[in-house]
């Protein structure tokens, strides 16, 4: 057997969950490239995290993957930081699958000691950030895979600072989550260490906002040209949370929304790709703005 064709094997003589032991199958004798792609290697913890496709397999995002970097990461935090209550902050976007990599993402840090603070839905990045500084955590989470198409998601941490891990950290991160090499090194389950996991809400909301627009640069250009028409679309993203918002305190009465695209979905029905610098992804704002 090749090498790819081994570890698959191992994952369906292993213990893991029925479901994906199918998926498996499936992909073996539906589309032996996709399979083959599926296991040839493991997916890379990066210094930006991870990303990738969804999917089972060692070269995918599942939730043994986001586990295995999650011990990690845990395995760093226990191992490197000072003092006796580690804390981590997550938050999730709207694609696929985020809520459950992060509810795992929560448990198995939960499992090693590490209280956690999880936002009950989803939030864009800079607010999870901001959840890191607010509450004094080591590091942050952020589900995501940005502006990439439907099939990937990814893994973002962040440090104390809030900002994207820098070096030595992030190479010493990597290095941590390169050792496990096995999901039978990940604890999934809660032991005899286990953290508290807190729900973060409207009361982060409210404080990320009231900081927020009071870093205004030219509060009065805010106030003359409160009239401007602003055509807003979220593609499909978790912007549309705070966004609307922020311009709505700010004092813009002419916020015009792009109805279709306010709503959060990891399809992203509306457009090939969620990336704002393809053209394509923005014709339905520009024909809202032709509109009016």
């Amino acid at each position: 057997m090749k090498e790819f064709e081994l570890k698959a094997q191992a994952w369906l003589d292993g213990d893991f969950d029925q479901e994906t032991k199918i998926k498996i199958i499936q992909l073996r004798n539906g589309d032996p490239a996709a399979f083959e792609d599926a296991f040839y290697k493991n997916l890379e913890f990066g210094t930006g995290g991870l990303r990738g496709i969804m999917g089972v397999g060692t070269n995918r995002m599942n939730r043994y993957t986001v586990g295995m970097a999650t011990q990690g990461l845990a395995n760093y935090i226990l191992t490197h930081c000072e003092g006796d209550d580690p804390k981590v902050c997550i938050s999730y976007d709207s694609r696929n699958n985020s809520k459950e990599f992060a509810r795992i993402t929560a448990d198995v840090l939960s499992a090693n000691g590490i209280h956690v603070y999880i936002f009950d839905n989803i939030r864009p990045t800079p607010e999870m950030s901001y959840a890191v500084r607010l509450k004094g955590a080591v590091a942050g989470v952020m589900i995501t895979a940005s502006h990439n198409p439907k099939e990937y998601n990814g893994y973002k941490v962040s440090w104390s600072d809030g900002g994207q891990v820098t070096s030595p950290v992030d190479k010493e991160i990597v290095a941590e989550v390169a050792r496990i090499t096995d999901p039978k090194m990940v604890k999934f389950e809660a032991g005899l260490r286990c953290g508290e996991i807190e729900a973060m809400g409207a009361d982060v909301d409210e404080l990320y906002l009231r900081d927020l627009l009071s870093l205004s640069l030219s509060p009065e250009l805010c106030e003359k040209h409160a009239g401007l028409k602003i055509v807003y679309t979220p593609l499909h993203g978790c912007g549309v949370r705070l966004i609307p918002e922020i311009l709505r305190r700010k004092g813009f009465r002419n916020v015009i929304h792009v109805p279709d695209q306010d709503i959060s979905d990891g399809d992203f029905p509306t457009v090939v790709s969620p990336n704002p610098e393809e053209p394509a992804a923005l014709k339905m704002a520009l024909d809202k703005a032709d509109e009016t």
